[in-house]
């Protein structure tokens, strides 16, 4: 059997990096990883790989990425946490360049397979707008087909929108093997935890992290807290990515957990990891999103038998311990540099 040549890109991210660490475990595969981001930033990086510092909004870069590859998972994208989507609007719509010139690229070099990593943030705007029962904004499980008629998050939800009928349209009209996931709120270790693009679950957990350590037992939250969402643990994500590449599946699908909870009760489940009891200031002038978005789980089931499983509790106990871990690994580093700083003054 002739080896597979396996490109990810957005292979510096966090997504993207835990896909190459499972990759790098399975026979018989050459693992491209590409990435815009200086190797020293990427989340993860392994010296096994072919690791190659492109920009992917240009076409000759998307190409040498594609030269030779078998397989693409493009995962490359603007993004970040709800804070960094609200206000870089045309920055996430560019990544549009991304998709539309590695699909071009793996026409042209006769590429076997293809994956897309779009979002749940396609969705219609309007069914996510309910009512609130007291303690959170109860919201009916988004199914693929809620997708349409389009009211996608302005923006990054466009772009990813766009970018599934781009797929489509190059599976019928080029025959390309295409699969589509739309991903629903990533977390767990490796991922961004601060500066802007976290995530509730790693920004919660940094939050409660710093409370305890400087004996401030408060937490601001964006919202009102009872905004309800549904987190996919990282293992859960790439298990399904690689499940989804390999069935028949031609459809655009929903990766994520269905087990959803409201901020509020997302901060409960921390305060007791932490072992701790925060006050509670909410910004309602902070960007929140939509009220309510969990995941139908009913496609996947029918076509993997299988959906995202692993409990919130247990993966965000692993997300916090990751967090303490490299928090006090980053307070150390910046009081060496103010030291390093000090003694050249």
């Amino acid at each position: 059997m002739s080896q597979r040549v396996i490109a990810v890109t957005g292979a510096g991210g966090f997504i993207g990096g835990s896909l190459v660490a499972r990759l790098r475990k399975q026979a018989n595969k050459h693992i491209r990883a590409v990435d815009m981001k200086p190797l020293e930033q990427w989340h993860q990086r392994f010296d096994d790989v072919e690791n190659l510092c492109l920009d992917l909004n240009d076409k000759q870069n998307c190409e040498i990425a594609a030269r030779g590859a078998t397989d693409i998972y493009n995962l490359a994208a603007n993004m970040g946490g709800m804070g960094f989507i609200e206000k870089n609007k045309a920055l996430c719509m560019l990544s549009v360049l991304i998709n539309t010139h590695m699909l071009m690229a793996a026409r042209k070099y006769d590429v076997e397979r293809y994956f897309y990593s779009s979002s749940a943030c396609v969705y219609n705007g309007d069914l996510q707008q309910t009512s609130d029962d007291g303690d959170r904004f109860v919201a009916p499980a988004l199914k693929e087909a809620d997708a349409y008629p389009a009211l996608a998050e302005d923006g990054y939800g466009w772009e990813k929108l766009f970018s599934e009928r781009m797929c489509r349209h190059y599976m019928e009209d080029f025959d390309l093997y295409v699969r589509v996931a739309r991903f629903h709120n990533v977390y767990g270790p490796w991922g961004t935890w601060y500066g802007g693009r976290e995530k509730a679950p790693a920004a919660i957990c940094r939050k409660a992290i710093e409370a305890k350590l400087t004996g401030r037992r408060e937490i601001e939250i964006w919202g009102n807290g009872h905004q309800t969402r549904s987190f996919m643990y990282i293992e859960d994500c790439v298990t399904g990515i690689d499940r989804i590449m390999n069935a028949d599946i031609p459809e655009p699908i929903n990766l994520g957990s269905s087990e959803a909870v409201s901020i509020n009760q997302l901060v409960d489940i921390v305060e007791e990891i932490a072992g701790i009891k925060l006050e509670r200031r909410y910004d309602l002038s902070a960007p929140r999103g939509v009220n309510g978005r969990n995941s139908d789980n009913t496609l996947i089931q029918k076509y993997l038998g299988w959906e995202p499983g692993i409990p919130l509790r247990t993966g965000l106990e692993r997300t916090y311990a990751w967090i303490f871990q490299q928090s006090q690994w980053l307070d150390r580093h910046e009081a060496r540099a103010v030291r390093e700083s000090e003694s050249v003054c």
